[in-house]
């Protein structure tokens, strides 16, 4: 099948499992899933050839995950809220800690992350907020039915979630794409470790927004 031309967000909901791969590739299926596979794979200089091989593979392999494209909305939030929304809030406050500890000790070498302290509370302030937007104002009103009149409060949504895919990039511009450095103490690669995880949570939960609830309550589902 021809993947190279369809937007990376549609693929990442019709082949859930794909979201991994493209995770491995750095390919953004969530603030920048309309960008066609194509267009990605290009932008990165990578084989388009293999990875669409690749997605053909894992399209191919059973799957026993819960499809979000047919749960009630009201199963997805309740999904939502403590996967993503409670562990967001459990874990940067940690990593804030850490990239802090990290600065301070090895602040002399070269590759320490000067400033991902500060991009961590930034994300981590700006996420407080968005989550509490969403469960007090944008979550009820999908739940109650009213998603075709959601259009405004989804639309603010989605421009915090690009805003927060902007500070990914630059977490990962400081971090040399969260690769720990050789010799790096056991603080500094469990802080990347934690980065990685936590980036890899943020896209999931904002492709299930972007790309599978906001679409389907603004249907009216």
């Amino acid at each position: 099948m021809d993947y190279r031309d369809q937007p990376l967000g549609a693929l990442a909901v019709a082949i859930p499992r794909a979201t991994r791969l493209f995770r491995q590739y750095d390919l953004d299926f969530c603030c920048g899933g309309k960008q066609t596979l194509l267009r990605a794979v290009t932008k990165k200089e990578l084989d388009i050839d293999a990875i669409e091989q690749q997605l053909a593979e894992i399209a191919q392999q059973p799957d026993t995950s819960t499809d979000w494209k047919t749960a009630p909305l009201a199963e997805i939030i309740d999904f939502i809220i403590p996967r993503y929304h409670d562990r967001h809030r459990q874990e940067l406050p940690e990593l804030v800690l850490m990239a802090d500890k990290v600065e301070r000790v090895h602040g002399d070498k070269l590759p320490c992350p000067h400033g991902l302290a500060i991009q961590l509370q930034r994300i981590l302030d700006e996420l407080t907020q968005h989550m509490m937007k969403e469960e007090q104002i944008l979550f009820p009103m999908i739940r109650s039915g009213m998603g075709r009149q959601a259009a405004g409060p989804i639309s603010v949504m989605e421009r915090e979630h690009d805003d927060a895919g902007d500070i990914l990039e630059e977490i990962k511009r400081l971090t040399n794409n969260v690769t720990p450095p050789e010799g790096a103490c056991v603080t500094w690669r469990a802080l990347y470790a934690g980065i990685n995880e936590f980036i890899t949570d943020l896209m999931e939960h904002i492709h299930l927004e972007n790309n599978l609830l906001f679409p389907r309550a603004l249907r009216g589902e």
